[in-house]
């Protein structure tokens, strides 16, 4: 019986990051799309992975289940790697949150429960978390610890409270940081560690998408004007996946990193800032 990589999220940046730390390993590919998932799997198998697709949908716990169950046929999860998710550009305001934040929540919750001794995990999170105002000490203490089956109940999620499918987003990713916080209390216990990554806009098929579609201005004005100057790629969010996951960051646990080339410092202090 091998190590399993759980993975989630059949994208450019959950595939960077399973080639980084795959190698040896029994991979498990969930994606809502099973084609997508296949796809992708066949170019990693091609280059020497191991890597066993199934159709995935992380707004189900019942789904997230299943997967965790066929992961467990191959080995011992040593490895979460949680790329799903939808854009603003995407999806309602209901999806993103059953997706983005429950689904996020559940999947955490789920593999914490059965992450073997030692290992460790990454979620996907966004800069877009780091663009609402603070919401309070109360709320932050909501979105880390009610239950997950009620926290599309919260008051702050309710659809009165929520301008448009980017507040939702913002909402969403905010929530996973918090989370990933009360989450490696429980995964402590077990001596495994849980880790957010928060990319800016970095360069896949989907953000093509984006850079061609009507957000596509304001996308380009935003890598235009932050530090970098330029967007990111999946290899430079893997890069940073590989040492959080690794035993160079054994002592990182509970974290949420930003990985934006700078475009959350220039929103605050630069030319991104908001004129209004």
């Amino acid at each position: 019986m091998k190590d399993v990589i759980l993975w989630t999220g059949a994208g450019q940046i959950g595939m960077a990051i399973a080639r980084r730390i795959g190698f040896g390993k029994t991979i498990i590919l969930g994606d809502k799309s099973l084609a997508n998932a296949q796809k992708v799997a066949k170019i990693m198998n091609e280059a020497g992975f191991e890597v066993h697709a199934y159709e995935t949908d992380i707004s189900s716990r019942e789904s997230i289940l299943n997967l965790i169950r066929q992961a467990q046929t191959y080995g011992e999860i040593t490895h979460l790697i949680n790329a799903a998710g939808v854009s603003p550009s995407q999806a309602p305001v209901e999806t993103i949150l059953k997706v983005d934040l429950y689904g996020t929540a559940v999947l955490l919750e789920e593999v914490g429960k059965v992450i073997k001794k030692g290992g460790s995990g990454v979620t996907i999170s966004s800069q877009s978390g780091y663009r609402m105002p603070a919401l309070g000490a109360e709320i932050d203490d909501q979105l880390a610890t009610t239950p997950a089956e009620e926290l599309l109940h919260l008051p702050v999620l309710q659809p009165q409270n929520i301008r448009d499918t980017l507040h939702a987003y913002q909402l969403a990713k905010r929530c996973n940081g918090k989370r990933v916080m009360a989450e490696a209390v429980k995964w402590g216990a077990r001596g495994a560690r849980i880790n957010s990554i928060s990319p800016g806009i970095i360069v896949t098929p989907l953000a093509l998408d984006e850079f061609n579609g009507p957000r596509g201005d304001f996308y380009k004005n935003m890598f235009a004007k932050c530090p970098a100057g330029r967007p990111g790629t999946a290899d430079e969010v893997a890069g940073l996946a590989e040492l959080v996951l690794g035993p160079a960051g054994a002592f990182m646990t509970g974290s949420d990193l930003l990985i934006d080339g700078g475009a959350t410092a220039s929103y605050f202090y630069g030319p991104l800032k908001p004129t209004h």
